[in-house]
């Protein structure tokens, strides 16, 4: 998922506060009970505000809808304006609380891999489906390298495979190059790797997310399998193609 623009989030929440602002109406003279709040603005205005908000908080505070909060009587959107409050509380507070609790490592963001990945799976991944989100990518980066290398007899780990061999391109058989064959140990090395690389993630990843029942990836667990993808996927797109003369 991509990271968050903090600033953007506190301002938008910081402006729901002030639009869903309520004020006090007292109950009538001679009468009880019949006190109530009202927004300070119209509630269509106020409504349009909470689509937005409501999509923030769903990231900051994860159980915002359900959380055993007291409850204000009689004040409309109290939740929204609680979870509001909490939320603009740990985003300013971000950073310290990183510092301080979390492990300081860097985050991946998903927008940054390689196109032909997080372009195939983007809405897969908003709707929570990780698992069919890797298989998408896992198909979109077979079909741009059938196209790359204009074959369609071959597919996958066998398609990536042959064609990141080290041996000469024949009729057929065009080769994916990352380098110029120097006759050293590096090319070799590389184009060795790359093609084990493939049937790894065709054979481990791809296979049994195809042919197997399982349950949803944990989000964390897809991210990591399409990051391998996105490495494959960068080694196929920059390569050239070599064909038999």
């Amino acid at each position: 998922m991509t990271q968050m623009n903090r600033e953007w989030a506190i301002g938008k929440l910081k402006s729901f506060l002030v639009t869903a602002a309520i004020s006090y109406v007292p109950s009538p003279p001679n009468s009880v009970g019949f006190s109530y709040y009202k927004f300070n603005n119209p509630k269509p205005e106020v409504q349009a505000a909470a689509q937005i908000v409501e999509r923030i908080l769903d990231r900051v505070i994860p159980d915002w809808r359900t959380a055993d909060w007291e409850e204000a009587k009689k004040q409309p959107m109290w939740r929204h304006r609680e979870a509001a409050n909490r939320a603009v509380a740990l985003l300013e507070a971000e950073q310290e609380l990183q510092e301080n609790l979390g492990s300081g490592a860097p985050q991946l963001d998903a927008a940054t891999l390689h196109p032909w990945v997080w372009g195939s799976v983007a809405g897969l991944w908003s709707s929570g489906h990780f698992r069919e989100a890797v298989g998408a990518a896992a198909r979109a980066i077979n079909a741009q390298a059938q196209s790359k290398l204009a074959r369609r007899d071959a597919s996958e780990a066998k398609l990536l495979s042959d064609a990141f061999s080290t041996n000469a391109p024949t009729t057929g058989h065009p080769r994916l190059r990352l380098s110029v064959d120097d006759g050293g140990d590096t090319f070799k090395n590389r184009h060795d790797g790359a093609g084990n690389f493939a049937r790894g993630v065709y054979s481990a990843i791809r296979n049994p997310i195809a042919h197997e029942e399982g349950d949803e990836l944990e989000e964390h667990e897809a991210l990591e399998q399409l990051a391998a993808f996105s490495i494959l996927a960068r080694w196929v797109d920059a390569a050239t193609v070599d064909t038999a003369t």
